[in-house]
């Protein structure tokens, strides 16, 4: 079987290479099935590098009434924190260069949270960079994952410990499909 650490190599050339013509577009059109609610709180994330980006999909939430989040890096060995992002505020390069809010910025605690990935399968684990930040944040929190990415990030098994944590559900530019 190949290593986690063979694999995250693979799955970040792969996604590298990914180039899907309208997927953001598509993403926002597949917005509806994530159970948009005036009020419900989606922790997104900005992309960083070759990620598959949300920006649109945030836009379409935001537009069906629900709030945005974006997560900040508390500290090595901690979950991840949400912010929403005050009026006429931008995120800020933070941890490992990835765009974050400002600790002071309100702290929410989101209903769903959109998880970037390297690769996922179909039992609905995901592979991220290794740190362990959306897995502890998942184990601390009572909200729904959802991965985004591009349906040719799709791999036939990751392998998994028992602090890994699962996904509900994916979100591609092929639509939303649930695991559990």
């Amino acid at each position: 079987m190949i290593s986690k650490s063979e694999l995250r190599l693979a799955a970040l050339k792969k996604r590298a290479t990914l180039k899907v013509p309208g997927f953001a577009a598509a993403l926002a059109r597949h917005a509806p099935a994530l159970g948009i609610r005036a009020g419900r709180i989606f922790g997104g994330y900005h992309a960083f590098q070759s990620e598959a980006d949300p920006a649109a999909l945030l836009v379409r939430l935001v537009e069906g009434g629900a709030h945005v989040a974006f997560p900040r890096v508390a500290g090595k060995h901690l979950p991840l924190e949400f912010h929403r992002v005050p009026d006429d505020e931008l995120l800020q390069p933070g941890a490992f260069g990835i765009h974050e809010p400002l600790a002071h910025w309100p702290r929410v605690v989101p209903d769903v949270v959109l998880v970037p990935l390297l690769a996922f399968d179909a039992t609905g684990h995901r592979l991220g960079y290794g740190g362990g930040f959306y897995d502890r944040t998942l184990a601390a929190l009572n909200a729904r994952a959802v991965g985004i990415g591009y349906a040719a990030q799709e791999v036939a098994s990751i392998p998994h410990e028992p602090h890994d944590r699962t996904l509900a559900a994916i979100l591609t530019e092929q639509g939303l499909r649930t695991f559990r």
